[in-house]
């Protein structure tokens, strides 16, 4: 299996055995929090690899034509500045969501 497989399937393992506890209570706002900091994690998780995946691929590309250097490097920053807009709003959602 690959590892992003592994950890989907010890996440969602992780997350329910952690639920039984929290639903055998009177509110179930243990839960609601809980969930809102596993999606804010994961969504940390994900821009994190996306634009390490982005810098890996633009350095590569500088590396293989330099003359078009710039080009590259500018692209590079207004895609990273896009993941990082729909990640700050994707954490806002979750901070919400979990309160």
């Amino acid at each position: 299996m690959s590892k992003v497989v592994q950890l989907g399937f010890w996440s969602a393992a992780v997350l329910l055995a952690l639920g039984a506890p929290a639903l055998a209570q009177e509110s179930a706002t243990a839960l609601v929090t809980a969930t809102g900091a596993l999606g804010a994690g994961l969504v940390i998780i994900g821009a994190g690899f996306g634009i390490g995946r982005l810098a890996a691929s633009a350095v590569e590309s500088m590396a293989r034509q330099p003359e078009v250097a710039d080009n590259i490097q500018t692209a590079m920053i207004i895609s990273a500045a896009l993941i990082e807009g729909v990640t700050f709003f994707a954490l806002i959602v979750c901070i919400i969501r979990g309160s």
